[in-house]
């Protein structure tokens, strides 16, 4: 029944353009209201210290949301809901490993169009600083996270393709998600969710423990009689 829905809901993801147009959409929505944000925070000062201070925090609060999410999706089978043509979809990154290559910044635009709640997160966040109710160390921590949240998903992507040797750096000293950690992910079940160094993976292993079956005998077996090319190569 599951595979039925599955294939239901990717017939749909292909036939109705709304939802392919839903990535572009949310593409530019994020990048331009990052951008405005940038221009609304950077005109407040809040010393180096509390800089550093801010932005490691946002570092991790951004991995531990990035896996967050992904557990969620990666667990979620609703395909008969309005999203269901889109967590289908989702679901297809597992099949085929390999993405595209392409340069950075267009794998920063393109890859933060799934991050709907991002979107939402921006427009509160704008709307905050703009009226003064968000300034100083809490203003530059939601457009530290908000920007960090998009990497995250660079970062994952460059587990998916020939690493130039920058990425392959960055990986190695921690600061992007290191394969040999990600690919656990895609080996074993349920576990090492969080795309943007793995850090927080401790606790949401636990979390995925305690609240999801996993995806191996579950979701993954969900498009085994789909024969669609869909987005699994981004």
């Amino acid at each position: 029944m599951e595979q039925y829905q599955f294939n239901v809901a990717m017939d749909k993801y292909e036939k109705i353009h709304g939802y392919q147009l839903t990535g572009h959409v949310i593409s530019f929505v994020n990048t331009i209201l990052q951008a405005v944000l940038a221009v609304l925070v950077f005109q407040q000062s809040i010393g180096p210290f509390k800089q550093l201070l801010t932005f490691a925090t946002a570092y991790v609060l951004a991995d531990f949301m990035s896996g967050l999410v992904h557990m969620y999706m990666d667990n979620n089978s609703d395909y008969e809901s309005l999203a269901g043509p889109l967590i289908a979809s989702f679901h297809l990154h597992h099949r085929t490993p390999r993405y595209k290559q392409k340069p950075f910044v267009a794998v920063y635009y393109h890859e933060s169009g799934s991050k709907i709640w991002l979107a939402f997160f921006l427009l509160l966040s704008v709307a905050g600083v703009w009226q003064g109710a968000i300034s100083g160390v809490a203003a530059y921590g939601v457009l530290y996270f908000s920007i960090l949240s998009s990497i995250a998903e660079v970062s994952h992507y460059y587990c998916h393709v020939p690493q130039p040797k920058v990425v392959q750096f960055l990986g190695k000293t921690g600061i992007f998600l290191p394969l040999r950690h990600h690919m656990r992910h895609h080996f074993e079940d349920n576990t090492n969710y969080a795309f943007l160094n793995g850090m927080t993976d401790p606790l949401l292993n636990v979390i995925a423990k305690a609240m999801c079956r996993g995806y191996k005998n579950t979701t993954d077996l969900h498009y085994a009689r789909y024969t669609g090319v869909g987005t699994a190569n981004r």
